[in-house]
């Protein structure tokens, strides 16, 4: 797939499946019921269901019975008002009444809960699970990451076909606490539906106000309003994060106690796909090239013998936001003796031929990196670059496909199917969904203090600062691949040391970083850090009180 941008090609940011697979339509992706009375006339109403089942895991060092709930809340667009609609109002203002034409947007969210037996609800916390995309279902932090039984994929190659393994999870978080992992409208399970429901769902705002209508809703039909409580968003996930956390606070009065982030991207101007669309904006080749080293460490690339990844990133972070940021301030006022000399410390940092760099400009996005650092017949991943795999047009510019992508989404997929109608007994005769294609995302985002939304490239920023600022004892922790390309380690770290907020509050931020990519959980050893790190910052705020604050971390 060629790069536009970032959000032009919204399934790849946090969907492991890669290129957008084209589903059929069937007559049992949603089941609308059409109701029609005086006051309230045809308008669509998909189904709330549940599938109860009880299940155990080992995680953790303890043993966990659970009570798992797989089934669906329905949500409305912003500005809904069920007392109208008992009346029999219009939908919107300025709006025309709901009729067999015109009939309200509403989507039915999907949602796997687990539950531990025994705990009282106000001593356990709860956390909310999403994956990004936009566009993505949640099936891989659930069967990847935390949920109670966990796919088993090879750690760097495409594996064999089917049958996969899949055991129980020792790293699932239930250990701490109880899961819901929630797909978005029109993902996995979750289904649409109703006038100007793509308008309604689709979009950073709307998308942000249907998870905080699904929460509250969630909070209120499971008696969990008193619960510690934590959200946990990977990739887009981060940026819906971003938006939810405010919302919540702003919208629900619901504070929660933490927000986790893995893979984070909260400034669209910061990504390192497509920047030559965006000419003068020279910080996601900043960003990025922490990422290129580690790539280039990893398959070898790199001139003389860098030894240590951690020392070598300390050097390149410090190059990165220092020589080379001057250098690509200047444009093409740079002197040449510079050039050259700046052209040469890249390629002693990413094994690119300096000619080659020259021929950038000194500027590499990351799908040409992707293309070139291994030669004409091998592409570099972008979710996890230590994947590599066979070149689908040597004469193209830019990677055409990820080969992680490529590797992992069957093995997720069929798990998933299979563990969902067999294990929770949900889904017969409907069609999950792990990734649509959105080419009508919404981008335009109202951050706080505007009168309206902002066109251009989205930064949530100022959300996830505003919600610091208005809950000060809200705790952050910000997880990263060193071999992440769609979201750069080194650009989280960057936007969480620009957030808006005063100083002392950049104290509520942690960081941790682990040897693998995008879905850190995808690397064995990374998913045991990430579980304990997680757990730990769980237990440590989930009562906090007067000094409590996240250990020391190195940025």
């Amino acid at each position: 797939m060629k790069r536009a941008s970032l959000f032009l090609t919204a399934a790849l940011l946090a969907s492991p499946i890669g290129l957008a697979r084209p589903h059929l339509a069937r007559a049992d992706d949603a089941t609308i019921k059409i109701t029609r009375s005086d006051k309230d006339k045809a308008r669509p109403h998909l189904t709330a269901d549940e599938k109860t089942s009880d299940g155990s895991v080992d995680a953790g060092g303890q043993h966990v019975d659970y009570e798992a709930v797989a089934g669906t809340l329905i949500v409305h667009p912003k500005g809904w008002d069920d007392a109208a609609k008992l009346d029999g109002d219009s939908d919107k203002a300025g709006d025309k009444a709901a009729d067999d034409t015109n009939p309200t947007a509403e989507a039915a969210m999907f949602y796997v809960a687990y539950f531990k037996k025994g705990a009282r609800a106000e001593n356990r916390p709860i956390t909310f699970l999403y994956n990004g995309g936009p566009g993505s279902a949640t099936v891989w932090l659930h069967m990847g990451a935390f949920g109670p039984r966990r796919v088993v994929t090879l750690d760097d190659s495409h594996g064999p076909a089917a049958p996969y393994r899949f055991i129980n999870n020792d790293q699932s978080l239930l250990d701490v606490s109880d899961l819901v992992f929630i797909d978005a409208p029109g993902t996995g399970f979750s289904r649409i539906a109703g006038k100007d429901k793509e308008k309604d769902f689709y979009g950073i705002d709307q998308d942000g106000h249907a998870f905080a209508d699904f929460i509250a809703s969630f909070l209120s039909k499971y008696g969990r309003w008193n619960s510690p409580k934590y959200l946990f968003g990977e990739s887009y996930g981060t940026t819906r994060s971003a938006v939810l956390i405010n919302q919540l606070e702003q919208d629900k009065s619901v504070d929660f106690n933490g927000v986790i982030l893995l893979s984070q991207i909260l400034s669209f101007d910061a990504s390192v796909d497509g920047p030559e669309m965006n000419p003068g904006v020279d910080l996601p080749y900043i960003v990025a090239l922490p990422t290129y080293a580690a790539t280039a460490w990893y398959h070898h690339k790199l001139p003389g013998t860098p030894g240590d990844l951690h020392a070598l990133l300390t050097q390149v972070e410090t190059f990165a936001s220092t020589d080379y940021a001057a250098a690509l301030q200047q444009g093409s006022m740079l002197d040449p003796a510079k050039r050259d000399a700046i052209a040469e410390k890249l390629h002693d940092y990413t094994g690119l031929p300096v000619d080659y760099i020259k021929k950038a400009n000194l500027r590499v996005d990351g799908g040409e990196f992707e293309k070139t650092l291994q030669g004409d017949e091998t592409t570099t991943g972008r979710l996890d670059t230590r994947f590599s795999g066979p070149t689908m047009d040597p004469l193209s510019k830019e990677s055409d496909y990820d080969p992680q992508s490529a590797a992992i989404g069957s093995a997720y997929v069929s798990v998933f199917n299979d563990y969902v109608r067999k294990v929770l007994g949900y889904g017969d005769n409907k069609y999950y969904k792990p990734e649509i294609e959105i080419d009508n995302w919404d981008m335009k985002h109202q951050p706080p203090g505007a009168t309206s939304p902002v066109s251009g490239s989205a930064n949530v920023m100022p959300d996830l600062a505003t919600a610091m600022k208005y809950n000060p004892n809200l705790k952050i922790q910000l997880n990263a691949g060193y071999f992440d390309l769609a979201t750069p380690y080194y650009e989280g770290i960057y936007e969480m040391h620009h957030l808006p907020i005063p100083q002392a509050l950049q104290a509520n931020i942690e960081y941790h970083q682990y040897e693998s990519g995008h879905m850190v959980y995808a690397h064995q050893a990374a998913l045991q850090q990430l579980h304990d790190n997680v757990a730990d910052f769980i237990r440590r705020t989930d009562a906090q009180g007067p000094g409590s604050a996240p250990p020391a971390a190195k940025h």
